[in-house]
């Protein structure tokens, strides 16, 4: 019974049927603890809490990760445990509870340095600096932006080095530091395109505009809202009213 469930499960959240999905884990998570099989009970309450976490029920989430976590320690699966730890530190800053969501986030990284996962350890220091940048820890930010580049560049993660890159960009827009902003901006809007994910390259030329703009650099502030704006037509993306607002405003001031 357990595995049609979880089967119905996954067919739902592909679905996008969410309330449906967490019933059938639900009843998954049941037919497990009857089998007192661990594993499986494992590997369901971690779905019904991914499920839990997506439809907004943070709390229940939470007991199901905190669960999972017991029965991986007592399996001593660090690899896991790991997940599940930034599994919970995620949780904490969704509910914007980010001074929660660091001891998670902390206990994860010493079991990701031990098992070497150079991937895990890019996003989860990205998550950390993010954590740090929006506490105004600013020099701690850029020291983490930077080690998740550094994971990212050791496992080829194109999508990760784009998104890290694009984030420390804003946060030095932010600070007001125009020549480091320029600098990762550019870095991730190469990266995207590389990558041909063209809304994305968008977001960040829009960030590079305001740069140059900022610099008094009319010419390259109107040379990216000129790309923007025909990828906004391309893509009918929502931000076309404003760009073109935007645009026509640098081109009269020229």
């Amino acid at each position: 019974m357990a595995d049609a469930d979880k089967h119905r499960a996954r067919i739902f959240l592909h679905r996008g049927q969410l309330t449906q999905a967490r019933v059938a884990y639900e009843q998954a998570v049941e037919d497990d603890r009857l089998a007192e099989d661990a594993r499986a009970l494992s590997d369901s309450l971690g779905n019904l809490g991914n499920v839990c976490a997506l439809s907004g029920d943070l709390d229940r989430a939470e007991a199901c990760y905190r669960e999972v976590l017991a029965i991986q320690r007592t399996e001593r699966n660090q690899h896991a445990i790991a997940h599940t730890l930034v599994n919970l530190g995620n949780l904490h800053i969704g509910a914007d509870h980010p001074e929660k969501a660091r001891p998670y986030y902390l206990e994860a990284l010493d079991l990701l340095r031990d098992l070497k996962d150079d991937r895990a350890l890019g996003i989860l220091h990205n998550n950390l600096a993010l954590q740090e940048a929006r506490e105004g820890q600013w020099e701690q930010a850029v020291t983490s932006f930077k080690q998740a580049l550094d994971h990212h560049r050791i496992v080829g993660n194109e999508e990760g080095l784009a998104v890290t890159y694009s984030q420390l960009g804003k946060c030095f827009l932010e600070q007001g530091d125009m020549t480091r902003a320029e600098r990762c901006l550019n870095n991730a809007s190469e990266h995207y395109i590389k990558l041909g994910n063209e809304p994305a390259e968008a977001a960040v030329l829009r960030l590079l505009t305001t740069v140059y703009d900022t610099r008094h650099d009319r010419v390259s502030a109107r040379r990216c809202l000129e790309r923007v704006v025909s990828l906004d037509q391309r893509y009918q993306l929502p931000e076309l009213q404003a760009d073109s607002t935007y645009l026509a405003k640098l081109t009269q001031s020229n």
